[in-house]
């Protein structure tokens, strides 16, 4: 129960991100920082090999925790495929509850924290849907657990002992609108401990030690990510090539150029005033088709950029036929990260590449 108010409470602090102003989601390029905090429940850990003062006790005992809190930090490098690595610092806090032996149970007291480092290798995927990227990885590294004031029935310990960790990860990311280049995340996470760790203690004031077992946490976090180093989008401009030397002698290839936002298909103010200015030059022009085509920056993937350009063709048609021009005399185009106005490599948001061109023929 307390797992599902967990993700309940996770869900419903994301959700204004992603209803407030639809975002379009893009692979992550360059680097970004993230960070998250949430929930953690761990699994109960057995330990075994209990000895006291030196002569070993032949019973295992089961350890309970109650459920706690973890936070983590990372700093990571997004290729623009989907594909990112990043190296994250964590930390897991979860209070003793009770320690089952013998077939008796005695209330525990103390408290583990575990902290340290991962490198981690995640995927992110386009489904199609603009606003939302699902992701995926995993991650190796290695965990100090700290354990203070614990134990039960006379048995305690303060100590810490290290273990290589592994973590697997699955998550949503909803760009904000509001703030380019940040996104809010929601996160499910299993964390282990891979190997076993040697705890020295006292038992009734005599020394004595145990090991404890493979530890398993599973974890929902709400956080942010935020690549770094966003470009601003540019001032959209308009050019066109020389007017017709008499009116309304027959325009041959005038254009008219809309650029966009990053990752964006929505109309800005200015492009808006563009668009009308190519309607109203059609109307009293020998204007008979108005080509409308769709482009984008190499940045995200080709397929995804495909989609990107149409659908900004698709706005700049839909406003032209709001200024008055019939659809029939409008065709469509989309050609991706294709024909660059700026030649660029793979991967890199140019602003002027992020257009669509109104021709009047």
């Amino acid at each position: 129960m307390k797992f599902r108010l967990a993700l309940l409470t996770a869900t419903v602090l994301v959700a204004p991100f992603a209803l407030s102003h639809i975002a379009h989601a893009q692979p992550v390029t360059g680097p970004y920082v993230a960070g998250g905090f949430g929930y953690n429940i761990e699994n109960s850990q057995k330990a075994k090999d209990l000895s006291v003062d030196g002569t070993g006790v032949p019973y295992e005992a089961k350890i309970k925790m109650k459920n706690g809190y973890t936070g983590e930090a990372s700093l990571g490098y997004g290729f623009g495929n989907g594909f990112r690595v990043e190296v994250e610092g964590d930390y897991i806090h979860d209070n003793a509850d009770k320690v089952s032996a013998d077939g008796a149970t005695y209330a525990a007291g103390g408290s583990e924290a575990r902290y340290g480092v991962f490198g981690n290798v995640l995927y992110d995927f386009d489904i199609g849907l603009p606003y939302l990227y699902p992701y995926v990885g995993g991650g190796i590294g290695w965990q100090e657990a700290d354990l203070n004031s614990f134990g039960a029935a006379g048995a305690s310990t303060t100590k810490t002992r290290g273990a290589l960790a592994y973590q697997g990860i699955a998550g949503l990311a909803v760009p904000i609108a509001y703030v380019p280049g940040l996104s809010a995340t929601l996160e499910y996470r299993f964390v282990g401990l891979a190997n076993s760790r040697k705890y020295d203690g006292s038992y009734d004031g005599l020394p004595a030690s145990a090991k404890l077992l493979h530890e398993y946490n599973n974890q929902i976090l709400i956080g942010l990510r935020y690549q770094l180093f966003t470009p601003q989008p540019p001032a959209p401009a308009v050019t066109q090539t020389a007017a017709p030397a008499a009116s309304p002698a027959p325009v041959t290839a005038q254009t008219y150029l809309v650029f966009f936002d990053w990752d964006k298909s929505n109309l800005t103010p200015r492009a808006t005033q563009i668009i009308a200015q190519a309607a109203s030059t059609s109307k009293t022009s020998a204007v008979t088709t108005l080509d409308v085509s769709g482009y984008t920056d190499t940045s995200g993937t080709p397929d995804y950029n495909m989609g990107l350009s149409e659908r900004r063709a698709k706005a700049v048609a839909t406003q032209l036929v709001a200024d008055g021009v019939p659809q029939s005399e409008i065709e469509i185009h989309a050609f991706g990260e294709t024909h660059l106005l700026v030649p660029t490599g793979p991967g890199v948001r140019e602003p002027q590449n992020r257009r669509v061109e109104i021709i009047l023929k």
